[in-house]
This record gives structure tokens, sequence and C-alpha cells, in this order.
């Protein structure tokens, strides 16, 4: 495992997990969170999200966590694996509140510069709606995938970390 892309819904583990791999495996991590927001929570302009991403992918090695739809083609054309955190909405929901309360105001190092963490309502409802509207398209994405995809439910995602 060479580039690896984790991914699920908001509030799964995939920043952490992320870290994790990249220091087991030795491997660069990349938040796409980072690469997509500017100062102020400010979406950063297509074009050059799109190019962040695939500058990123052209890298040796790499793990790359977040979903991003409209940048996975290239995501997907140069990893090896796929790692998709499937876990039900209330955990996701207990997770981020949890995140919100112990770090309110402040910048998480998976986030981008100038964007605290915060309680943002429109992005609650989509953490709570991400299963029913967003978890098969995801899956039916690893599908078409020709490298190994690990789906971790939330029962097992305590267990040890995938081998070399």
């Amino acid at each position: 495992m060479q580039r690896i892309l984790v991914m699920g819904p908001p509030g799964s583990g995939k920043s952490t997990l992320a870290r994790r791999l990249g220091t087991e495996f030795g491997l660069p991590v990349f938040h796409l969170d980072q690469s997509y927001h500017r100062p102020g929570w400010v979406p950063a302009p297509s074009e050059a999200f799109r190019a962040d991403v695939e500058r990123i992918t052209r890298g040796a090695a790499w793990v790359i966590d977040g979903n991003y739809t409209e940048t996975i083609s290239p995501r997907l054309r140069a990893a090896d694996t796929i790692i998709y955190l499937d876990i039900p909405a209330w955990l996701a929901m207990v997770r981020i509140i949890r995140r919100i309360l112990t770090s309110f105001g402040q910048v998480r190092a998976d986030a981008a510069p100038g964007c605290p963490e915060r309680l943002n309502l429109e992005f609650l409802r989509f953490a709570w709606t991400w299963n029913r509207r967003r978890r098969t398209r995801h899956l039916a994405l690893h599908q078409t995938f020709g490298g190994r995809v690990i789906v971790l439910s939330w029962r097992h995602q305590n267990r040890s970390l995938p081998q070399k």
C-alpha cells in the first residue's frame, strides 16, 4: 500500500486513520479539507482545487483523506487502496459534536489554515444525511476500482491497521 484513499462520512475518523497510516507506513498525508478551503471556510476555486489534487496524486506515495467526488477520478486512477469507514449517522454525530466541543475556535491539524472549528448547522445536516444520500453512491464508486478496497465497519475500526 503506497497510495491510499481514506473515505467515509464526516466524523468517521478519516483524518485520524490517515495520520495513523502515514505514520505506520512512512507515507505523506494529505487532508483534502486543507486543499478545498481558504481562510474563513471559503471554498477554493474549482480549478485550483482540482490542480492541487492532481499535483498530490502525481506523488510516488501518499495517504489522502476526504471525499470530494468532483476530484475522485484522478485519485482513483492513482490509488492502489481505498479504505472506506462505514459508520452509522448517530456515531458520526457524536464524534462531530465531541470534536466541536473540544476544538471550538481552534484550527485542527487536518483543517485548512484560518478555518477554526465552529458550530455549523448546515454541516451537521450534511453529516446526518450522509448515509441516506451518499453512502450507496460512494460504495458503488469502489466497485469499479481495480485496486484493494477495505470497508471498515464501525464495530471494527479500533482494531489493528491493515498490513503492508
